[in-house]
């Protein structure tokens, strides 16, 4: 049911490339944690965002993506919603991804605040994929984005490539310590990463998309 004088503004944001084979259906049952805490009784009902400026939950079918953009009122149980969720999407997913998960505090108004105050805005980063492979490979993606975008303000890209080595082994030890007890595919590599991360101290703005 509906959440009135919840505690959050709770937005859950990012892009899912599924598997060819998926179909409506599928898609409905795994999003079924998002739109049952809603309120709503199918993915139809619950895919509009709490504000109109927002696409909401898009599937679009050609191209066999799921876009998120969507705002639901809630509480810190939200975070066992996300639980589910993502390993429902696990099941679906072709690649790996990141999805955005922020609390917006509804009752923090930073223009009349006490001198001190700090509003209960929480930030989330999740991963999902079709295996743990994949998803490290997106961890790593943009791992590398934020540590050259911080280290740009000093050097010159071009002599980051250490950097980045550095970084693949610290995934590589990660992902050889996996295979040795689950005996997985092969370990992320690759140059640079195109994956958003919104990290970052300070209050984000609801729309940063």
């Amino acid at each position: 049911m509906p959440r009135y004088n919840a505690p959050f503004e709770i937005h859950v944001h990012g892009q899912v490339t599924l598997r060819t084979d998926v179909q409506f259906e599928q898609l409905q049952d795994a999003l079924k944690p998002l739109w049952k805490y809603a309120g709503a009784r199918s993915l139809a009902d619950g895919a509009n965002s709490s504000y109109e400026d927002e696409p909401g939950i898009k599937f679009d079918a050609p191209d066999h993506l799921l876009q998120m953009c969507w705002t639901v009122a809630g509480d810190h149980d939200f975070r066992q919603t996300l639980d589910e969720l993502c390993m429902n999407l696990n099941e679906i997913a072709d690649v790996g991804a990141a999805i955005e998960v922020t609390f917006y505090d509804a009752d923090f108004d930073e223009e009349d605040s006490q001198p001190g105050s700090e509003s209960r805005d929480d930030f989330l980063m999740l991963f999902v994929g079709p295996n743990p492979a994949a998803i490290m490979q997106v961890q790593r993606d943009l791992l590398v984005q934020d540590v050259i975008s911080l280290m740009e303000r000093h050097f010159d890209g071009a002599e980051l490539s250490g950097v980045v080595g550095e970084v693949d082994k610290l995934f590589a030890q990660r992902f050889d310590a996996l295979v040795s007890s689950l005996a997985l595919g092969k370990p992320p590599s690759g140059s640079g990463g195109n994956h958003g991360g919104g990290h970052g101290g300070g209050r984000k703005p609801r729309h940063l998309h």
